[in-house]
């Protein structure tokens, strides 16, 4: 079928906005929004109020950025987690993916991304400052760096190393069971679960 032409303008705006997705191309657009209509009306309501009260009502947790449906995580918000330890992350996806592993009792920071001159993002654009604005208040004994092995992630690395060093707390990083390139939220629990347990003091790994 020819996506130039549809017989309907409604079809036409619906399957532009589903394309508009990451990774969702017209064809596939076109096969979700068919699919929409084949369902009851009142399934589809449901489903389209659901996306509306995520963008409007979603928090993002004041301590940490995590999402949550309160001003506060339910991470940051449990008094049995370890408040003297900060596990740093690029984005939600990899607070969850180390949450999987059930290896890890300590709280999160997360950044908003990784420095990324290539594509515009320096150190202003992630939550840097809040960071280490909660390492200033004290009380935290370590900050792990919890970041993709990658070229940008090693340079995000770097950058905070250079900004909380000046503190008396210990800064280490994940174990290399996470392979060069790998993205955290690809890396098996296991893998990750390793990595975390057997991290090591980011200065070593800097001079291996």
């Amino acid at each position: 079928m020819s996506f130039t032409e549809f017989p309907s303008r409604l079809l036409e705006n619906a399957v532009t906005g589903f394309s508009s997705l990451p990774g969702i191309g017209r064809k596939t657009a076109f096969r979700l929004v068919m699919n929409l209509l084949k369902r009851d009306p009142e399934e589809v309501k449901r489903f389209g109020e659901s996306i509306i009260k995520l963008r409007e009502e979603i928090h993002y947790c004041k301590i940490c950025s995590n999402i949550s449906d309160t001003g506060i995580c339910k991470i940051c918000s449990d008094e049995k987690r370890d408040r003297s330890l900060i596990c740093v992350v690029e984005n939600i996806q990899d607070v969850m993916a180390i949450e999987n592993t059930r290896q890890y009792r300590g709280l999160y920071h997360v950044l908003g991304g990784i420095i990324s001159p290539v594509d515009g993002v320096g150190p202003a654009d992630l939550k840097i400052d809040e960071l280490e604005g909660r390492v200033r208040e004290g009380g935290i004994r370590e900050v792990i760096l919890a970041l993709s092995t990658t070229m940008e992630g090693d340079t995000t690395n770097f950058y905070l190393f250079k900004r909380l060093s000046k503190y008396d707390l210990l800064l280490t990083t994940l174990a290399r069971g996470v392979a060069v390139g790998d993205e955290l939220e690809y890396t098996d629990e296991i893998t990750l679960g390793r990595a975390i347990n057997n991290r090591n003091p980011y200065q070593q790994v800097q001079n291996t």
